[in-house]
């Protein structure tokens, strides 16, 4: 839930900054947002098909994806929270990690994934939008999320 809060807080700060000032208004030479994820797998080509044919995940040649900040319906900011040691929140994931993808529609996502034999491990509903849980092959938890509307 905590982590919900800060979501909220920080989207709403993002939503009225200008974009072409620094938070701070200090000069260059800041961090502006997550160029890239990148982590080990123990069959990452098998990992990485798994990601392309149940969650859609649109793949590039070389083997990764690039997903755009500017895609219709994309929340207009990345979320960066470090959990403590013992938080269960990743639980039954034993991974040092969890990544939340945004999504368009949950219904319509979780169906995609029922009919490729992925249930989600829960569901909720909360004031920053509708989220859900599942692990990849590997035990790695996946947070699904779908931002509610801007208002």
């Amino acid at each position: 839930m905590a982590v919900r809060v800060i979501l909220a807080l920080v989207m709403g700060a993002l939503m009225m900054a200008d974009p072409g000032k620094s938070v701070s208004g200090e000069p260059a030479g800041h961090i502006t947002g997550v160029g890239g994820l990148f982590f080990k797998a123990k069959d990452p080509k098998a990992l990485a098909a798994w990601y392309r044919d149940v969650l859609g995940l649109p793949l590039e040649s070389w083997g990764g994806a690039m997903l755009r900040y500017d895609a219709p319906g994309h929340p207009p900011a990345l979320v960066w929270n470090a959990f403590p040691a013992s938080t269960g929140y990743f639980a039954p994931s034993s991974g040092s990690f969890m990544v939340n993808y945004a999504v368009d529609d949950m219904d319509a996502f979780l169906a995609r994934l029922h009919a490729k034999g992925v249930e989600p491990l829960k569901r909720a509903d909360d004031p920053n939008g509708r989220f859900a849980w599942i692990l990849d092959p590997e035990g790695n938890k996946i947070e699904l999320w779908e931002p509610k509307p801007a208002p």
